[in-house]
């Protein structure tokens, strides 16, 4: 039983996340009532699926007809990352038992990664506390997707609109990158094999061929470059 000054703790560093997840978790779920899910349909996949970038991809993919096999593989494809994540905190998952590692694994998300990674690094931190931070992280992600979809169905979101957010999500996340080299490149190509994609009438996996693409040609890219910097330095 986690003792009351390690639950505070948790929470303390889980409120920056859950305050984010407030601001992009309704317009999850008004994005979630544009195709017909309830308020506990919402809930529900926000438990069983935790995902935000994921959670977003579904309805909006689903409101430009894409198939369901083209939904699932991007899906499957953008949720990849969650294995860094957990192979990350392997080492300090030693000792723990496969329940909490698994719950633990289940629950880590891009934010809740970047606090409890941070924690780790200064020391003084448990996988224990990190759970609490993915659980506290969930529970304010669920609750505002039940209660975006609360107000989309009171306010009648128009499509189109609803259909810009997964959009307007993704200039965000791209916005906040770090502007290196490689990342211009994977977001200039991810956004050509898209539009090329489009062009072809390859509406349904334009996103995955897109950003599968992009990936690519950013890992050849810096292939190459460090290839060129290591024949640099060898010469001289």
């Amino acid at each position: 039983m986690p003792s009351r000054a390690h639950i505070q703790q948790a929470f303390s560093a889980a409120v920056p996340v859950m305050l984010g997840y407030v601001a992009i978790g309704i317009p999850c779920g008004i994005l979630c009532d544009s195709i017909g899910l309830d308020a506990l349909q919402a809930l529900l996949m926000s438990i069983v699926f935790y995902s935000g970038a994921g959670q977003f991809m579904v309805p909006n993919m689903y409101l430009t007809g894409a198939p369901a096999a083209s939904i699932i593989a991007s899906v499957s494809f953008v949720n990849s990352r969650q294995m860094l994540y957990s192979a990350y905190f392997a080492p300090f998952a030693e000792g723990v038992s496969k329940r909490v590692a698994f719950l633990f694994a289940a629950t880590v998300t891009d934010e809740s990664y970047g606090v409890s990674a941070a924690r780790f690094q200064e020391g003084d931190w448990s996988i224990g506390r990190a759970l609490m931070v993915n659980l506290f992280s969930q529970s304010s992600w669920a609750l505002s997707n039940f209660f975006g979809v609360l107000i989309g169905a009171a306010i009648g979101i128009p499509l189109n609109i609803a259909a810009f957010a997964m959009t307007s999500i993704f200039i965000c996340l791209l916005v906040t990158q770090k502007m290196t080299s490689a990342n211009i490149v994977a977001a200039v190509v991810a956004m050509i094999g898209v539009y090329v994609c489009k062009l072809a009438g390859l509406g349904g996996p334009a996103i995955l061929i897109g950003a599968v693409a992009g990936v690519a040609v950013a890992l050849v890219y810096c292939t190459l470059r460090e290839r060129a910097v290591a024949q640099k330095g060898s010469s001289r």
